[in-house]
């Protein structure tokens, strides 16, 4: 594992500029990858699908997360899954901060 970055700063990471979010790829291997997601509040996270695995921790803010048809109002200090495949999605009912982690990596965030 030579080759593997195995440890990440604060200033580490991918900056992408999204519509009302940013995203920061933190740290990742082939099996697994942790990003945040900083929205402004009233931003969204469209509803998607995608094969990896997905856990989410409420960092700071407040959100409504939809998974298969339902939704929840998450706050900071919660968290949800995603298992592979289900639509999902968010909305930032107040500035905050998403912590994910996803396994396989998303290669589409590289």
């Amino acid at each position: 594992m030579t080759d593997a970055k195995l440890f990440a700063g604060p200033e580490d990471g991918k900056l992408t500029q999204l519509d009302g979010s940013t995203r920061r790829v933190i740290i990742e291997l082939p099996d697994l990858m942790l990003v945040e997601f900083s929205f402004e509040a009233g931003a969204i996270g469209a509803l998607h699908s995608h094969k990896h695995v997905q856990t989410s921790y409420v960092a700071e803010g407040i959100f409504e997360v939809t998974i298969d048809g339902v939704t929840q109002t998450i706050a900071a200090g919660g968290a949800y899954i995603v298992p592979s495949g289900l639509v999902h999605g968010v909305k930032a009912l107040t500035k905050g901060r998403l912590i994910d982690s996803f396994t396989p990596r998303r290669d589409d965030f590289l």
